[in-house]
């Protein structure tokens, strides 16, 4: 059997068309390619996020709502303080969208104000929770060992705490005013973000770009910050995404008892508490408050469901 190949002599290749020895095209090359284009962890989970239909109306409801409470009371020709006596509760009209209470004041504006504060609250008590709850969590983490027993020790402490009996406490001491709300609400809150910090910490600081960096000379310091931190940063957002409605609907709760925000100041526990003496002739004064605090404690947790599994690398799809 003849196994010799057929070896093709030069005159062969010279009757090839010189067309087969031409260099291709850029755009031939890329007609070839079969590759997607590159995203940033970011960007992919911004296209997660976008396909969650509620996440994305929760997040629309709540730029909507605070966009009206910035633009709106600002043209109004009402304030939140202003009485009209010959205007004494009213029920919604084109003029009074949400109707008057009993000393004629425009429930709408004062709805708004109370967005205001209520949102303010919400968003500056889950900040300072989150950088309270990072760094302490993320030592602890870290440092293992005698140290996180103790630190998480005392995270027990204050988590078995009644969380009324403090705010109370602390309310009584400081005064029924925004600062003091906001300190009340922050008091142990901290303690959820810590907790999630320190586990994600614990799991990640084994990992081998962590003992490079070890290795390399960088202090522990830097490693949390650098790597172990940004790492995490997925269920500590998702973390701090819950706070914020909580946050608000305990402001409320608050503000209804009345140990939280006071006249004549206005947020939303406030308006519903000042809506009880005329609930039954006037339940428009109650209802659109409580709508409100209903609409913006969904919207945000329907955003925390939508990050959580944007955020979650065993949810991509």
């Amino acid at each position: 059997m003849n196994t010799r190949r057929n070896i093709p002599d030069a005159a062969s290749y010279a009757a090839l068309p010189k067309e087969l020895f031409e260099p291709s095209s850029a755009s031939a090359r890329d007609n070839e390619l079969i590759s997607r284009p590159s995203v940033t962890y970011w960007q992919d989970v911004w296209r997660r996020f976008r396909r969650d239909p509620l996440a994305v109306g929760g997040l629309f409801l709540i730029l909507v709502l605070a966009i009206m409470a910035i633009v709106i009371p600002m043209v109004s020709p009402y304030t939140y303080s202003g009485m009209d006596l010959s205007s004494m509760n009213q029920g919604p009209t084109w003029r009074h969208p949400a109707g008057t209470d009993q000393m004629g004041r425009d429930q709408f504006i004062r709805i708004l104000y109370g967005a205001r504060i209520s949102l303010s609250i919400g968003v500056v008590a889950a900040i300072i929770n989150f950088l309270i709850g990072v760094v302490y969590g993320g030592v602890s983490g870290y440092l293992g060992g005698r140290a996180d027993m103790i630190m998480m020790r005392i995270v027990d402490i204050l988590i078995s705490l009644p969380q009324l009996l403090y705010i109370v406490l602390i309310m009584l001491v400081l005064g029924s005013n925004m600062v003091s709300v906001i300190i009340a609400l922050c008091f142990a809150s901290w303690t959820r973000t810590a907790r999630v910090v320190r586990s994600e910490v614990m799991r990640l600081k084994h990992s081998e770009y962590v003992l490079a960096a070890r290795l390399s000379g960088a202090k522990g310091a830097h490693i949390l910050r650098k790597h172990l931190i940004p790492n995490a940063m997925g269920p500590i957002i998702v973390s701090t995404a819950f706070l914020i409605p909580n946050a608000i609907f305990s402001e409320a709760f608050l503000s209804f008892l009345g140990i939280g925000i006071q006249a004549p100041m206005a947020s939303w526990g406030t308006l519903a508490n000042d809506a009880i003496p005329t609930l039954l002739s006037n339940p428009h004064m109650m209802l659109f408050p409580v709508l409100m605090i209903c609409v913006t404690m969904f919207s945000f947790n329907f955003i925390g469901d939508g990050l959580r599994d944007a955020l979650d690398p065993r949810l991509k799809r």
